[in-house]
């Protein structure tokens, strides 16, 4: 299974981004894609996850609200849509797949892809 997630850049605050997960190699066997970010000096953070063969979606509650998780299995692709943010919210994002696993802990999930840098101006 690879994982590649893609979408971040140079923003302002108050500007929204949508960050796309594209998954190869087995999205079939999935269970939940999840994605989180790391910020230097800070520990990985959980953000949002999605079971992968429903509509069922867990969120940090700090995010709660300003950031949405989606998905469209037919290109085996998952979302993560952030509003109205901060230079709080810069960080490298990334997202993670769970054959077995939903939930906010970064051990649950087996497959991580190459994140994607988000840097929100002030």
């Amino acid at each position: 299974v690879q994982l590649q997630a893609s979408g971040g850049g140079l923003v302002q605050t108050g500007d929204s981004l949508r960050l796309l997960c594209a998954v190869s190699g087995g999205a079939f066997s999935a269970y939940a894609v999840a994605w989180f970010r790391h910020a230097p000096g800070k520990e990985r953070e959980f953000l949002a996850a999605i079971k992968w063969t429903s509509e069922t979606t867990t969120y940090e509650d700090s995010v709660k609200g300003r950031f949405t998780i989606s998905k469209d299995n037919a290109k085996t692709t998952v979302y993560l849509q952030m509003n109205s943010l901060t230079p709080e919210d810069t960080a490298i994002y990334s997202c993670a797949l769970s054959k077995t696993y939903f939930g906010p802990r970064v051990p649950g999930y087996n497959y991580w892809g190459q994140g994607t840098q988000v840097t929100v101006s002030s």
